[in-house]
């Protein structure tokens, strides 16, 4: 069975939805979103508090009603939104192998926009040793045992991590009846902004030890307890519970772009994309949290609408031929840069920012971006740079870059 629409769009989180809305309207043709699983919305249809939004709906509201207004902005819009549908491979170019309960079929589409997200290291891939026990989650799969399945997890959580989403997983175990006896960092501080952290550790009372990990877990049926290790002394201390989450360290879902071949960035492990959203196939387009894991939804969500443009100007045969490439190198302590090419008369990336990820923490840091060994532009950051979010690099900063100057350098300054 086959079939064929004007823009297929695979994943149907926020970035997914956000591309259908802004695309359906202006495409003479089918748009369709496939999504795997049972309802369209993304992460935040689990996520059940406040907010977001913030950005690109201007509202605070709760994860299942954002990702429910998106949902309906697509439909409303006139987009095809087919859930259970998992895309497994390509069977040519722009041609989709989807599964789902309906049967197997092939779906080619004009352009293909990937908004497949991004996933949480499980404890495996963590190498956390030690027992096998039950009890070991991380947020994505807390969350949808708590909000979509209403299961019941332990009465004592240790959360591994201590970003936004770390907190996250605070909220959802609390709403579950499990009080988390700790958190864990790595980091000489936690990652989360203070606005988030201090209220956390104050009216939800969960001690934080940072330069700490957890390297043992205990347990034979279900988790009894852990090992943390103070990494400044070696000092190892044993921690009563029956849950542990793991929380935080991102790699994206990209095994659709690794399968069609598209340049990844060694850094992200995303697809390589320009400052328009395009990779390195015509007609394949990527957004959201594949390309930069992890940044907030609606972040996500101003990408999808961002992508509309580029995929816009292809199908109407109006993009202008691709000339050589500008690449753009993250220097420590940045670990990666997002977008990653500059394209000669392109356009600036969305929200004109370029997303950075830090290793480092630093109060209120400039950026410096130097090609060929000259300085082409500097700024000084509004917010301090911290390891567990993106920083938002002014897209200024390299404007005044050269192609043939060789690739272009950005780094912090203190």
């Amino acid at each position: 069975m086959t079939g064929h629409v004007r823009v297929a769009v695979v994943g149907g989180g926020p970035a997914g939805l956000a591309a259908a809305a802004a695309l359906a309207p202006r495409v003479d043709g089918p748009v369709l979103v496939l999504e795997r699983e049972a309802a369209t919305g993304g992460i935040p249809r689990h996520s059940d508090h406040l907010g977001y939004g913030m950005r690109d709906l201007h509202r605070f509201v709760s994860g299942p009603e954002y990702g429910r207004r998106l949902t309906a902005r697509a439909a409303a819009a006139g987009a095809t939104l087919e859930t259970e549908a998992m895309v497994t491979g390509w069977a040519g170019d722009r041609t989709l192998e989807i599964t789902s309960p309906r049967g197997r079929r092939t779906v080619t589409a004009d352009a293909v926009v990937l908004a497949t997200g991004a996933r949480e290291r499980p404890r495996a891939a963590r190498l956390i040793p030690g027992d096998r026990p039950d009890g070991v989650l991380t947020t994505g799969q807390l969350q949808q045992l708590v909000h979509l399945h209403h299961r019941t997890v332990g009465t004592r959580a240790v959360v591994v991590g201590a970003e936004l989403v770390s907190w996250s997983a605070v909220l959802t175990l609390r709403a579950a009846g499990c009080r988390t006896v700790l958190m864990t960092s790595e980091f000489p501080r936690p990652e989360a902004y203070a606005a988030f952290h201090l209220p956390g550790r104050l009216a939800l009372r969960v001690p934080v030890r940072t330069r700490t990990r957890v390297v043992a877990i205990h347990g034979r049926d279900r988790v009894t307890a852990v090992d943390v290790e103070d990494l400044r002394t070696g000092r190892r201390s044993r921690v009563a519970c029956d849950t542990v989450i793991t929380t935080a360290d991102w790699i994206p879902d990209h095994e659709l772009a690794r399968l069609a071949g598209l340049a990844l960035d060694p850094a992200t492990l995303g697809p390589q994309v320009d400052t328009a959203l395009a990779t390195s196939r015509p007609g394949v387009f990527a957004a959201g949290n594949l390309l930069h894991p992890v940044d907030t939804a609606d972040v996500a969500a101003l990408d999808g609408r961002h992508v509309a443009a580029a995929v816009l100007a292809h199908l109407s045969g109006t993009a202008a031929p691709p000339g050589p490439p500008i690449e753009l190198v993250a220097d420590a302590p940045l670990r990666w840069v997002a977008p990653q090419l500059l394209r000669p008369g392109g356009p600036a990336p969305a929200r004109g920012r370029l997303l950075a990820w830090t290793d480092e923490f630093h109060r209120f840091p400039g950026v410096t971006a130097h090609q060929d060994g000259r300085r082409i532009g500097s700024a000084r950051l509004a917010w301090p740079a911290a390891p567990g979010r993106a920083l938002r690099i002014p897209f200024s900063v390299v404007r005044a870059a050269r192609p043939g100057d060789g690739p272009v350098h950005l780094g912090l300054s203190v």
